[in-house]
């Protein structure tokens, strides 16, 4: 008797199709924004709190600040808190990627056939898309309480440019402290303790010209100074920095951009480091 055989179904393997760098990383910016759409309460940070930053300064910092130079602290104050939220994004993206190691998703993610530089790209762009968002929230509330942009279309452009730049190096700095630290726990207090004092101590909120001498030295060479004097001087919303005040006031858009520059140059190749470490644990 002979054994019939039934005849084998051959399946195909299925083709990868080759994408390079840039794709990858469209394809984590995609992942992080699908996941945001998803939990829409993680856009409060960008969306409810810079609402109730501004209202909560403008009429509580604002009844009692009245002398700025510019012409309302309302004015004043917008750049400032632009600063700080640009800054925090740093805060965000430290939480997300050792979220993303402790649930196990980067580990996924190191079986995939794509680069590993790809996952921090795509983090770092929808972490400066996510606090656009916030940018654009508080420019619609700065409008609806007073704050308006006095100068030029290009130049208000460039200073919007200039947050985002400046953002850019902040991402860098997020993504070492997020590599380096091993719970979402220790990156909030690590970044708290870290990022308040640096936007509190700078001529976010408050003039610098009336601080002593040494704290006034401290934060006018601190970078988010700048920053906040560059969008300040790019929008008319403040006087150009007196002779006294220290030089990176004198220049604010060159700093701003030198800053950004060596945020990128001095953490980029650390946070690369921390990163493939981590993930090759």
């Amino acid at each position: 008797m002979t054994a019939s055989t039934a005849p084998r179904s051959h399946v195909a393997p299925a083709r990868q199709r080759r994408t390079n760098l840039w794709q990858q990383s469209w394809i984590m910016v995609r992942r992080n924004l699908i996941h945001t759409r998803r939990m829409p309460e993680m856009l409060s940070d960008v969306t409810i709190q810079p609402i109730m930053f501004v209202v909560l300064f403008a009429y509580v910092f604002g009844a009692s600040i009245t002398n700025t130079g510019g012409p309302s602290y309302k004015e004043f104050l917008l750049p400032g808190i632009m600063g700080q939220t640009i800054v925090f994004t740093a805060f965000i993206v430290a939480t997300g990627i050792t979220a993303d190691v402790e649930k196990g998703i980067v580990d996924r993610f190191r079986s995939l056939p794509i680069r590993r530089s790809s996952v921090l790209i795509g983090r770092s762009i929808a972490s400066l898309l996510h606090s656009s968002i916030g940018i654009v929230v508080m420019a619609l509330t700065g409008l609806a309480i007073g704050w308006r942009i006095r100068n030029s279309l290009g130049e208000a452009v460039l200073a919007f440019a200039l947050v985002l730049l400046f953002g850019f190096g902040m991402i860098w700095f997020g993504i070492l402290i997020g590599s380096w630290l091993r719970s979402v726990e220790a990156v909030n207090g690590f970044m708290f303790s870290t990022l308040f004092p640096i936007t509190f101590l700078s001529n976010a909120f408050v003039p610098t010209a009336p601080m002593p001498g040494w704290l006034r030295a401290m934060a006018e060479w601190n970078p988010v100074s700048s920053l906040v004097q560059s969008m300040r001087v790019l929008w008319g919303n403040g006087p150009a920095a007196g002779p006294d005040a220290a030089l990176p006031l004198q220049h604010p858009v060159l700093t701003t951009i030198i800053w950004a520059g060596v945020l990128t140059a001095v953490f980029a190749p650390f946070a690369l480091r921390a990163y493939a470490r981590r993930t090759s644990d």
